[in-house]
C-alpha cells in the first residue's frame, strides 16, 4: 500500500516552507519524493525583522526595516529540515505590503 504526503496538489501552486531553523521559503512547488525532500521554483526566502532604522532626508522620521526578499530560484529542501508547508494564498500576499510588515523571526526546532 502507497503512502501519500497530501502534497499532490499543491504541485504547481505557490507554497510557503517554514524549516527547522526558522527560515520562510516561498516558492512554486515542482517536485517532491517519499522522504518530503521538495524542490521549489521561482523561490525566495523571507527575511522578517523588528529592526527601525532612523532616516534624516528631510525630516527625522523611523524607517521600519520590513521584510527582505531573498532571492534562491531553483531550490530543494531535505524532507528533515520542514517543520510546515502550506499553500500561499496569491491574493492576500499580493495585497500586503512587505516594507510595513513586521515580526520576530522565528527559532529553530529544538529536539
Amino acid at each position: 500500500m502507497a503512502t501519500t504526503t497530501g502534497l499532490e496538489s499543491l504541485v504547481d501552486q505557490i507554497i510557503s516552507v517554514i524549516t527547522n531553523d526558522g527560515r520562510n521559503i516561498v516558492g512554486v512547488l515542482k517536485g517532491f519524493d517519499q522522504a518530503t525532500n521538495i524542490i521549489l521554483d521561482e523561490s525566495h526566502e523571507r527575511v522578517f525583522s523588528t529592526k527601525i532604522s532612523l532616516s534624516y532626508d528631510m525630516l527625522f522620521c523611523l524607517k521600519h526595516e520590513g521584510v527582505q526578499q531573498h532571492v534562491l530560484g531553483l531550490y530543494i529542501i531535505r524532507g528533515d529540515n520542514i517543520g510546515v508547508i502550506g499553500e500561499l494564498d496569491e491574493v492576500l500576499d499580493a495585497s500586503l505590503d512587505f516594507s510595513k510588515l513586521r515580526a520576530h523571526p522565528l527559532k529553530p526546532v529544538v529536539h
